[in-house]
Parts: C-alpha cells; sequence; structure tokens
C-alpha cells in the first residue's frame, strides 16, 4: 500500500506549518503530502516551498483561485493529482500524533473506508505550540496541554486511550461512523468508484455525504476514533452559513435515501471539463 495524504488548507500558513511538521515525524511516511488549497495568497505556496526542503517531504501544492468556499473540488483536484492507491484525508489545522498515518495503513482493509475524529485545543494553546513540541510529542500530552491552556474538564479519552484501550472503545462508542474529512481515509479505488465529493456542496456535512455514497456502494465504516489522533488547532468559522448547511443535508439525506453512489458533480464532470493534473 502507498498512501498519498491530502490535507486541505485556505490561507492559514501557520497552522499548516504546524501540521506539516506533524508529518514530517510520523513512524510511517507518506508516499506523498498534497496540499489542496482552496485559494489562498502566495504566503501559502512559499510556506510549501520552504517546509518540502525543510521536512524532506514530497510535498505537491494543488491551487486553485478563490472564488468562494470549494473545497469539494479542490478535494476532487487532489485526488486526480493521487498517485498511491490508499489515501487518507485531513485538514490544515489538524496536527497528527506520530503514528496517525500508521494506525490508518494497519487499520486499512479492502471493502472499508475509516473514519476518526479530533481532540479540539483552544486559541490559546493552538497558539503556544512550538515546532519542538510537536517534533517531542509534547503536544499530545494531556498534563503539557492542561499547563497550557486546556481546561481540565474537557473530555480526553482520544488523548488516553493507549493502544490496548482504544480498539474496545473503538467498538463500545455510540458515536455514529460517519466520515469526517479532518481524520478518514480510503481506497483510491473506492473514492473514484463514487467520483469524489459531490462539488454542489459548500461548508456543511460534505464529508458525511461522501461517506454516505461510499456506503452506498457497499463500503463499510470502520472507527479509528480512538487510536487515529490529531488535534485540532483553534480558529474562526466565517464561512458557515445555516442555510447553506441544511442545504447539504437535504442533499445527504436525499443520497442515503435513493441510495446514490456517483455524484453527478464530481471527478469525471471536472475531468470532462478539461481538467487534468498536467494542465492544472
Amino acid at each position: 500500500m502507498n498512501q498519498s495524504l491530502i490535507l486541505t488548507t485556505y490561507n492559514s500558513p501557520r497552522w499548516l506549518e504546524k501540521v506539516l511538521w506533524g508529518y514530517s515525524c510520523q513512524t510511517e511516511l507518506p508516499l506523498e503530502v498534497i496540499v489542496a488549497d482552496d485559494g489562498s495568497t502566495p504566503e501559502t505556496a512559499e510556506l510549501v516551498a520552504r517546509m518540502r526542503g525543510e521536512t524532506g517531504l514530497d510535498i505537491r501544492h494543488v491551487w486553485q483561485r478563490d472564488d468562494g468556499f470549494r473545497k469539494c473540488r479542490i478535494l476532487n483536484k487532489a485526488i486526480l493529482h493521487a498517485r498511491g492507491d490508499y489515501v487518507v484525508f485531513t485538514d490544515g489545522d489538524c496536527i497528527p500524533r506520530r503514528d496517525f498515518l500508521a494506525v490508518h495503513r494497519r487499520r486499512a482493509e479492502p471493502g472499508y473506508f475509516l473514519s476518526g475524529s479530533y481532540f479540539k485545543l483552544p486559541m490559546s494553546t493552538s497558539e503556544t505550540i512550538s515546532r519542538d513540541d510537536i517534533l517531542s510529542g509534547r503536544c499530545f500530552d494531556l498534563s503539557w496541554l492542561q499547563a497550557h491552556g486546556l481546561k481540565s474538564r474537557r473530555k480526553t479519552m482520544k488523548l488516553r486511550a493507549g493502544p490496548r484501550l482504544a480498539p474496545w472503545l473503538n467498538r463500545l462508542t455510540p458515536t455514529a461512523c460517519n466520515l469526517k474529512g479532518s481524520n478518514a481515509s480510503a481506497w483510491l479505488e473506492d473514492i473514484l468508484r463514487v467520483n469524489g465529493f459531490d462539488e454542489r456542496m459548500a461548508w456543511g456535512g460534505l464529508d458525511r455525504e461522501f461517506g454516505v455514497r461510499l456506503e452506498n456502494a457497499g463500503i463499510k465504516p470502520r472507527h479509528v476514533r480512538y487510536d487515529a489522533i490529531c488535534v485540532h488547532l483553534d480558529h474562526p468559522r466565517g464561512y458557515a452559513d445555516p442555510e447553506i448547511v441544511a442545504r447539504n443535508r437535504a442533499l445527504r439525506i436525499s443520497s442515503a435515501k435513493e441510495g446514490v453512489v456517483e455524484t453527478p458533480c464530481g471527478i469525471r464532470q471536472l475531468r470532462d471539463a478539461g481538467y487534468t493534473p498536467e494542465a492544472g
């Protein structure tokens, strides 16, 4: 198995740098890191070029012009760039624990997609985390986090579950195994089978709808909620719109009820419009 890592970003180079340091120290490195950039300014491209040299990772920058929230389209473009047979999805604000990719590799199995979660950090902690905190793994230590702004009352089992407890928690959790784009993976063959992400969807449930169609295609969900661990850096969500969320929800419910497998607005339509990795 060759893992292509796709992570999305938009004008958050400070957070993206921290995330890329997280992938530089994985126990199992990816074949490639594809930064799916939904219209950032040149500062992000400059960061990617620098981090390519500093981390030694094969980092590719797939960019599109800023024309509103078009995460599904940039994800589909990134998928077309993927050279691996297995794709891990995450976001440019989620720092992975050093075994994150190893867990996705170990838990992968034909006929399944994986879905995890993240542990959300407050802004003060997010800003405090440094390169050394990431490379040393300190930013996943509960005591360190609590000493740097994390409220002690937060639910912390995701960070505290070790390799023995995590499999049981994954089986026993009452949380539905809906695909979460911040921490998910699937075989490239299955992604192409459902035609990727539905480009009619803006922010709010777009990844869950993608997971619904994978299930409609017979691909079963599997939790990695307590073993594929990442911490989420805080940020504002100015793009959130209740009307768009409601519209996305209606589309997802329709996909589920009608058993839709292939979106009519996905990778194939992107190709038909002339997009290729070579043309950009």
